[in-house]
């Protein structure tokens, strides 16, 4: 049986602009931006007078008598046939109880007027409905805001406080992104530093200070000689120089001092280097190799373990594997993950230097909101790789049909947007973490909606097979169930089957279609910890199928 997915049913709220209510140069900004964003929604004139009128006389109440007012104004999406604008004031005072007359005039000539407490705020919202919903799109809704953006100052006034406000969001974002980078590298199990020339050590993550018995606050011969076998200190160091007079890279393996043992480590040393090319700093990482060393030299001293070689071997593999994806991380993690926060840093300096108001808006603040957006989806995305564990939530038996239903409300507006055409057959029931299950359904139904340049048809179907075959061709022996998702989007060409499940891997421009090029990593991993297996056949121009092998039992 078949079931088709509708988009109908809808709630959400999409904030246009705030005004913080001080004084009564904001009385004027919120009567303004109340009566303009009334006549973007194309009110008659009336309803508009009515609107702003209402908005500014609880706005006077709260420049009167409020201590931290705040006015939003928004777009509510209840259905497709209703939308209204929404007024929404906020204070840690009882505004109505101040002015119990001014909110029954609100009342009176709004009509739509509700007060109510919530986390320690009074609030207010005033409402007004859109007489033609559907003429204000999701897109429209984005040109409002874009229109607030970048809208002429009202005044000198209203000028500084734009900039004041953009400054303020720009240094909550930067401080958003730094709690994330420090999180990141904290949690990762890799000794990682962040070195001068003058072999200073400016950043180090805590798994340095937990592993090694002593900290270290500069790379010179005395640390080294302290962290490392003394058999590797003059490799060490002699990578160290070679690298920093030849300007590039070095790679090599030591011993590592932990709780009084030498543990073997891969380090490597990469410059960072800004974007005129000078180096401002050196990254090294030394990653925990010692089970594989042990591993080889075990096998080199004793021919009779010959016959577990093969069994080792496979091991090693995943290990290998596995440690490749640390570095990555690590690389990301110190580089990558800084050069955003650091173009920051320096925009935000110079928007404060001589230049005109118009000058920093069109030179820097656009930019920088894009990096520290860029960078924040990025930390979010590979944080969210670096926790999907083989047991998180627990494994229970999961409806995939409930799974992929819950996948689709959060993907609506997408649907919507695209006019998407999904069709869904009846699915199994499998024994699963059901969070990882409704994260993969909403990679691999993203893809499909966003790598389309029509109307997306998409269909997912379910079937079992004891015939399971891998993506090399290797026959897998068992009962699977098999789920496949297929669409009639870009598709792409069969020389990349073995690259679009690595992690940081994009095939196409982030200009034309968004993404940090984990999602099909984070699908491949969810997979393998449930003991599936991912394939995939696509053909360019006409569409792409993924099926999903899950074990039965």
């Amino acid at each position: 049986m078949t079931r088709r997915y509708s988009s109908e049913k809808l709630d959400s709220m999409h904030k246009i602009v705030s005004i913080r209510l001080d004084n009564e140069m904001d009385l004027i900004l919120a009567h303004k931006r109340s009566m303009k964003i009334a006549e973007l929604c194309g009110l008659p004139s009336a309803a508009q007078t009515r609107f702003s009128t209402a908005v500014s006389e609880i706005a006077r109440c709260s420049i009167a008598n409020g201590k931290e007012s705040i006015l939003q104004l928004a777009i509510r999406v209840t259905k497709v046939t209703r939308k209204d604008i929404l007024a929404i004031i906020t204070d840690t005072v009882d505004l109505k109880d101040c002015n119990p007359e001014a909110f029954a005039y609100a009342s009176r000539i709004s009509g739509n007027i509700e007060h109510g407490f919530d986390n320690g705020l009074f609030t207010t919202t005033l409402s007004q409905e859109i007489a033609a919903p559907g003429l204000i799109s999701e897109t429209k809704i984005n040109g409002f805001k874009e229109y607030f953006t970048y809208e002429p100052p009202l005044s000198p006034y209203d000028e500084i406080r734009k900039k004041n406000i953009e400054l303020i969001a720009l240094s909550e974002k930067l401080g958003e992104s730094e709690n994330k980078y420090r999180q990141l590298t904290n949690t990762l199990p890799l000794l990682i530093y962040t070195i001068d020339d003058r072999n200073r050590i400016e950043l180090s993550n805590k798994w340095t200070n937990k592993y090694l018995d002593a900290p270290i606050i500069s790379f010179d011969k005395p640390a080294i000689t302290s962290m490392v076998h003394r058999e590797d200190v003059d490799f060490l160091l002699q990578g160290w120089e070679k690298a920093k007079l030849s300007k590039s890279g070095f790679q090599g393996q030591v011993r590592v001092k932990h709780r009084g043992d030498y543990y073997w480590h891969t380090v490597s040393i990469i410059p960072d280097k800004g974007e005129d090319g000078t180096i401002d700093s050196w990254i090294l990482f030394f990653s925990d190799i010692d089970a594989q060393k042990r591993i080889e030299e075990t096998l080199n001293d004793n021919s009779e373990l010959k016959r577990i070689q093969e069994e080792l071997e496979k091991t090693n593999s995943e290990l290998s594997f596995k440690n490749q994806e640390l570095e990555q991380f690590a690389y990301v993690a110190s580089h990558d993950l800084q050069e955003p926060l650091r173009k920051i840093m320096i925009m935000i300096s110079r928007a404060g230097e001589n230049l005109s108001e118009e000058g920093r808006r069109e030179l820097y603040f656009d930019r920088i909101n894009l990096a520290a957006q860029r960078m924040s989806n990025l930390i979010g995305d590979v944080l969210h790789y670096s926790r999907i564990n083989n047991f998180e939530g627990g494994v229970a038996d999961v409806d995939l049909n409930e799974a992929i239903n819950e996948t689709l409300q959060d993907l609506d507006f997408a649907i919507e947007d695209k006019k998407a055409k999904i069709s869904i057959a009846k699915l199994p029931t499998v024994p699963a973490v059901a969070s990882q299950m409704k994260q993969l359904f909403f990679n691999l139904i993203n893809n499909a909606l966003k790598f389309n340049s029509g109307i997306p048809e998409i269909s997912v179907t379910a079937d079992t097979t004891s015939d399971a075959e891998m993506q090399d061709g290797t026959k897998v022996a068992g009962n699977f169930h098999v789920v496949c998702i297929v669409d009639n989007g870009i598709g792409m060409e069969e020389e990349y089957s073995s690259k679009i499940f690595n992690m940081f891997q994009r095939l196409h421009h982030r200009d034309i279609y968004g993404g940090n090029g984990i999602g099909l990593a984070l699908c491949r991993r969810i997979i393998e910890n449930h003991k599936g297996f991912i394939t995939f056949k696509s053909v360019p121009d006409e569409g792409t199928t993924f099926c999903i092998y899950l074990p039965v039992n």
